[in-house]
């Protein structure tokens, strides 16, 4: 009887051992699985960053060529004030751009262009060109970067 619960006490020991380890791999393992989880993070808010930069700078791309083909036919006299309003608009818009550019080149840029942003917000004025104050919603960006990534995948396998 006494060698039974012996064996019994050794085999609840090993359990007790196997259960620690186990907890121990997961409490030393844990750090790492959120560095990982949150790198992948970051990176997925950075490509869906970029993916909005290019989408805005698409469409400001098309605009910008829609403004000067109007002003084209402004100066032959074939548009209505409709048409040279819009366009006149997207002249704002670049200029916008453009005195961002300004401070785009000053030293702390990436610290003084969200405060200059905020700062227009605050007192009522839009200091961002159009196509950059449009929020796209998450699953566009997530479908627009599913997009590129299968578009490079046939590039890669028509290559090969």
């Amino acid at each position: 009887m006494h060698g039974v619960s012996k064996l019994f006490f050794v085999n609840e020991c090993a359990c007790v051992k196997i259960t620690v380890m186990r907890l121990y791999k997961v409490i030393h393992r844990a750090p790492w699985r959120v560095v990982k989880i949150s790198k992948k993070r970051q990176q997925l808010r950075f490509r869906r960053a970029m993916v909005a930069l290019k989408i805005a700078l698409e469409q400001e791309k098309q605009e910008t060529k829609e403004m000067l083909t109007i002003y084209r036919r402004y100066t032959q006299g074939q548009t209505n004030k409709e048409e040279l309003k819009r366009a006149n608009e997207q002249f704002v818009d670049i200029l916008k751009g453009l005195g961002l550019g300004v401070f785009a080149l000053l030293p702390f840029a990436p610290i003084t262009i969200p405060l200059v942003v905020k700062l227009g917000s605050l007192v009522g004025v839009d200091v961002l060109p159009s196509s950059f104050n449009i929020n796209k919603p998450i699953k566009e960006l997530d479908q627009k970067i599913a997009q590129e990534n299968q578009e490079q995948q046939s590039n890669n396998s028509i290559k090969k």
